[in-house]
């Protein structure tokens, strides 16, 4: 009896065994990328001396392979299939390389140098795996199941938000920033076990022809809402790897916040993750699922003005970087969830993967030139100035989607995977780019917001 009432608490999905694996596997990989997202600044601030410029370096180097590598990747995964393998291999890749760097500790011969090449080449295979996950996502859960499978798999991430970064926090304080960085390499082999353990009915490969490689920019270039939407994704993301690249710096030298403390209180504050996940469904469902993206821009963005502004006895910042991380946390899942469903009703199938490959050329390739520049600033003007810059020109960004469809943009009634192609045409003038069937659920798309290090 007490086995079919927990039975019946389980999300459906999760009681399938193929899905179960693929969102176990997502899961595993997610927190340990949280450890890294604190360990690794740190190893180059407290274990190698890091200044300004050499934050923004290391930011750049984890996200140039986006702007150097997604288009072509997206393009070679539609047309060679074999997407549970590749994924696999990015996996064991990524363990390789940041299993490197512990090593290279323990023998004394840790180098700036090597977390830059460490950080470029984990940055290309989260590229080929991240084009790859779309089509494996749409292999396992049925399209009436989208919205369960989307949630699911953003309700583990905003659960890494809080407990990833807490516990790399206290790994560091423990053990070291590179010893931490060991734990995400452990994740990998956690992530290719699981995936290793299904074999999915992959969608048959797109032979490509002329001007294949290019598909998916055209159609973002036709569709007024997905060019929007990147419009004012990429230029949130400039602006926030400029914040991003000096925000451990600036916490840790500036407002003297120990690495345990500022893991435990940034992963407190990503609750807020937790609550925005889990709101907007109903916030879309009030707003449309349009203004709830454009929402989802200022309250990501927003939040991280408290932290240039923090200032005063240790308690008050403290409580200044749990709000920030609280407020811009929710904004984050409602902007990402929001645009996940708008994403599963306007982009067709056969296109996918290059249309993931083209959006994160632009979105992510912004992020080098942003760690670029805010590195270069804190260098010039100090770290503070720099943190104002890109913390106001990230809330303007919202401002770039509001002339466009996308505000106006409502799902009909049912699930978000089930919208047929003529409703998506309606609510998009462009249209799209390729005459290529009716849309299919994307999958859970690579987050428009950046990792954040919370």
């Amino acid at each position: 009896m007490k086995s079919g009432r927990l039975g019946r608490r389980v999300p459906p999905l999760l009681q399938d065994g193929p899905f179960r694996r693929y969102w176990s596997a997502q899961t595993i990989s997610m927190f340990g990328d949280q450890i890294s997202s604190i360990a690794m600044p740190l190893a180059a601030v407290l274990v190698l001396h890091a200044g300004a410029a050499d934050m923004g370096y290391l930011s750049a180097l984890e996200w140039l392979p986006s702007l150097l590598f997604a288009l072509p990747a997206g393009a070679l995964v539609d047309r060679h299939g074999h997407r549970r393998a590749t994924m696999i291999g990015a996996d064991l890749g990524r363990f390789v390389l940041l299993a490197s760097v512990p090593a290279c500790y323990a023998l004394g011969v840790l180098t700036l140098t090597q977390l830059f090449i460490v950080a470029f080449c984990a940055g290309t295979l989260s590229i080929v795996f991240a084009v790859s996950d779309a089509t494996l996502f749409v292999s396992l859960v049925p399209a009436d199941q989208y919205v369960e499978g989307n949630s699911l798999v953003y309700a583990s991430r905003a659960l890494s938000f809080v407990g990833g970064p807490s516990l790399g926090g206290v790994l560091v304080q423990a053990l070291s920033a590179p010893l931490a960085i060991g734990a995400d390499a452990v994740s990998f082999l956690g992530s290719a076990a699981q995936l290793a353990r299904i074999r999915p009915a992959e969608p048959p490969t797109d032979p490509g022809g002329q001007g294949a490689i290019m598909a998916g920019a055209r159609f973002i270039r036709r569709s007024g809402i997905v060019r929007a939407s990147l419009l004012a994704a990429a230029t949130i993301n400039f602006f926030n790897f400029m914040f991003f690249a000096l925000f451990v710096l600036y916490a840790t030298r500036a407002l003297h916040v120990r690495a345990g403390v500022l893991g435990l209180v940034l992963g407190a504050g990503a609750i807020g993750g937790l609550l925005g996940s889990a709101v907007t469904r109903r916030l879309a469902a009030a707003l449309g699922v349009g203004w709830a993206y454009i929402a989802g821009c200022v309250l990501f963005t927003a939040p991280l003005l408290l932290v240039p502004l923090a200032g005063g006895p240790h308690l008050l910042v403290l409580a200044m970087l749990f709000l920030a991380e609280f407020g811009s946390g929710f904004g984050v899942m409602v902007l990402d969830i929001s645009i996940g469903a708008i994403f599963a009703a306007v982009i067709p199938d056969q296109l996918r993967s290059r249309v993931t490959g083209a959006f994160q050329a632009v979105n992510y390739g912004t992020r080098p030139l942003g760690g670029l520049v805010g590195g270069a600033l804190g260098s010039m003007i100090g770290l503070r100035p720099t943190l104002w810059i890109a913390t106001a020109g990230a809330v303007a960004g919202f401002v770039l989607a509001l002339p466009s469809p996308l505000p106006r943009f409502r799902m009909p009634a049912g699930s978000a995977a089930a919208q047929p192609r003529p409703a998506a045409a309606e609510a998009d003038p462009a249209g799209p780019a390729e005459s290529v069937g009716p849309a299919e659920s994307v999958g859970p798309p690579e987050p428009v917001g950046p990792a954040k290090p919370v």
